[in-house]
């Protein structure tokens, strides 16, 4: 069954462009032949981590969304977790989460906003109350009639 994930990982940052392209295109290969269909790679460019890694404090942060079986991203994760200049790495399934999102995009889409409906009904008495006291009202008589 072919799942949505997204694996992020974060190179060294002392690498080259071109030694990041080949790392890049490597695991996209490996995960091509895992069985893994690659939907996109996004570079997102050096950033600060959060607490030293291996000596470093910044690293260069890739996007992986990949729709592939357990199998596929079990060896997706093998590559990443032998490769040297990979500091670190989280795969993410993401169909689940689409899914919850749709579905509370459709219920919230099906729901009248309670102040919508308070508006209405608070409108609705009011233009009650105002033909209420215009039949209570008598008609002002006028002379000569």
């Amino acid at each position: 069954m072919q799942r949505k994930y997204e694996v992020m990982f974060i190179i060294r940052p002392d690498l080259t462009e071109e030694e990041a392209d080949r790392l890049v295109s490597t695991i996209e290969t490996n995960a091509a032949t895992a069985g893994a269909k690659v939907v996109s790679a996004e570079k997102m460019g050096k950033r600060r981590l959060a607490y030293m890694v291996r000596r470093f404090n910044d690293g260069n942060y890739v996007l992986l969304k990949l729709e592939a079986d357990g199998n596929a991203i079990h060896e997706v994760e093998r590559r990443l977790r032998v490769s040297e200049p990979v500091l670190k790495f989280i795969t993410v399934r993401t169909d689940e989460r689409m899914k919850r999102v749709e579905k509370l995009a459709k219920l919230r889409s099906q729901k009248v906003k309670r102040s919508a409906v308070e508006a209405a009904a608070a409108a609705n008495a009011a233009n009650a109350a105002a033909a209420a006291a215009a039949a209570a009202t008598p008609a002002p008589e006028t002379p000569g009639a």
